[in-house]
């Protein structure tokens, strides 16, 4: 498979974290067998060198964000939506944990940058106890009505992550919910995605959208409190909010010392 494996985003890439090269070890029986993956499935792009090519960035001496072992686990495994990055299911996890290991001898580190905490209790806490599924989608799976978080810890790092998850109302874009109803009597509750003089668009907790007249409009009545939840703080214990917030970021690839861009968490 002639592909790039480490095309992380289509706008940019995000390499690996480098540090002060040190004397490589003698080879292993893994990174023998990381080395030959690397050679087979990623070379042809990068390099034997990894230092890219015309298809694919240079992952060895250019890093610019840091990722972690499980980071690059999963995006080896899982590939990245949207981006030339495969997913390599035919790669067992032998495989894949040599692969790594080589990557990290590319780069002349074998610094791993730990996750506050666990991913998979992350995603479990997301699904049930937060119920953040409800309205956010992640990877294609959940809500409509709030923004999508499957991006969203590329761009903001682990403090703001959190502030933004306890104390939602620090945002600048507070959304609420609106119920609109109609002179005839119908009534729909969605949030406002666009709104002038004449129209109005609303996109329905389902996820449809619909159009409507102003003059068929009687009144627009918003809820008092923001649609995101103001009791994270109180309702997550502190492993459980480190849990979230690296699930969060295992999805998007990110690093712990990701910066931020934008706030659009409530978008």
């Amino acid at each position: 498979v002639r592909v790039a494996l480490l095309v992380l985003c289509a706008g940019g890439v995000l390499a690996f974290a480098q540090a002060t090269p040190s004397r490589q070890p003698k080879p292993t029986t893994d990174s023998a067998r990381g080395k030959q993956s690397f050679a087979g499935a990623c070379a042809g792009c990068h390099g034997l060198d990894g230092k890219g090519g015309e298809r694919a960035p240079n992952i060895a001496d250019r890093p610019s964000a840091r990722l972690s072992d499980a980071q690059l686990f999963h995006i080896i495994q899982n590939g990245v939506p949207g981006t030339g990055m495969p997913a390599f299911h035919t790669l067992g996890s032998t495989q894949i944990r040599a692969l790594v290991d080589y990557l990290r001898t590319l780069q002349g580190t074998k610094i791993a940058v730990h996750l506050p905490g666990d991913p998979q209790r992350g995603k479990a806490i997301f699904s049930g106890k937060a119920g953040c599924v409800q309205c956010h989608m992640i990877a294609g799976e959940g809500g409509f009505i709030a923004s999508d978080l499957s991006e969203y810890a590329r761009t903001h790092d682990l403090a703001e992550i959190r502030s933004t998850i306890t104390n939602p109302a620090s945002g600048n874009r507070p959304v609420k919910l609106v119920t609109v109803s109609l002179r005839r009597g119908d009534k729909f509750s969605g949030r406002v995605r666009d709104e002038d003089n004449f129209s109005l668009q609303l996109q329905t907790l389902d996820g449809k959208f619909l159009f409507l007249s102003k003059a068929d409009i009687d009144k627009q009545d918003y809820d008092s409190q923001p649609l995101m939840p103001s009791d994270y703080g109180s309702k997550l214990s502190p492993n459980e909010l480190n849990d979230l917030i690296s699930y969060l970021m295992g999805v998007a690839g990110a690093s712990p010392d990701a910066h931020s861009k934008k706030d659009d968490w409530d978008e």
